[in-house]
């Protein structure tokens, strides 16, 4: 193992914590989410090439309205790789004074439905049995009514951020979350740093392990492969080598979540 990690007191933190699990018989599962793809670029192929590397598997959240031509048949070569549906085109609708919101706000839900429909229907007809038709909502913020009539738009999945409430928001649609974002979006977009990162995960692995959160749901892991910088893709990888090396882990495909 790179030794980088284990020179970071929060490090051996997530070790005492994975450790735990191993003692008491359990398996910690994980996955990871990245959003915000759309079409060939240096820190896609970058991505792609990490994933590899650190032979994990990677959900990859695409934006139907503005995905590459071509970029379906690249995805061939990279059976780590699943296709989730990243909203439509990644717009924002939501009312003046609002937080972003492309899946509600001053769109009516009959229009968003439609909108959701296409980009299912291009995501299917481009990525094949690489597409899991599971949603993403941008911004992971979603109207509550469109939820309901998700898996009547051929739906089984939906993913958004923190703790999910319910394993079956609606009937047939199955949530799984991501947990750890090491982006601070709040100041300058920079790296969250190791402390407040480790400690997201090690809360949600203790909640699990507790009880006190749902312990069938993974754990989850967030990147934005568009702007992370520097800081950011080194965390990231030496997370995915800590974690591929701890007996107690497994990291599990969105193909796999929903049963695909």
């Amino acid at each position: 193992m790179n030794q980088t990690p284990l020179s970071h007191q929060a490090w051996r933190w997530l070790a005492r914590e994975l450790d735990r699990w191993s003692a008491a018989g359990y398996r910690a599962r994980f996955w990871w989410r990245d959003d915000d793809a759309s079409g060939t670029t240096t820190a896609l192929e970058r991505l792609l090439a990490l994933c590899n590397d650190r032979q994990t598997p990677l959900a990859l959240a695409v934006i139907p309205a503005t995905r590459e031509s071509g970029r379906g048949d690249s995805l061939r070569d990279q059976p780590l790789v699943t296709v989730l549906q990243h909203g439509y085109t990644h717009r924002n609708h939501a009312a003046a004074g609002q937080r972003k919101l492309e899946l509600g706000g001053i769109r009516a839900n009959h229009e968003l439905a439609n909108d959701l429909a296409a980009g299912r229907q291009i995501l299917s007809r481009h990525f094949g049995k690489r597409f899991v038709t599971a949603l993403v909502p941008p911004w992971n913020r979603i109207d509550s009514e469109l939820i309901r009539i998700l898996p009547g738009l051929g739906f089984c999945g939906i993913s958004t951020m923190k703790a999910r409430r319910a394993a079956l928001p609606s009937p047939g649609l199955l949530q799984v979350n991501t947990h750890l974002d090491p982006i601070n979006w709040r100041h300058d977009g920079g790296f969250l740093g190791v402390y407040p990162a480790i400690a997201i995960l090690v809360q949600h692995l203790v909640a699990r392990r507790s009880g006190y959160r749902d312990s069938e749901e993974p754990t989850g892991i967030l990147s934005h492969h568009l702007v992370q910088n520097e800081a950011t893709w080194r965390f990231l990888d030496d997370l995915l080598r800590f974690l591929g090396a701890h007996p107690a882990v497994d990291f599990v495909g969105a193909d796999s979540i929903w049963k695909q």
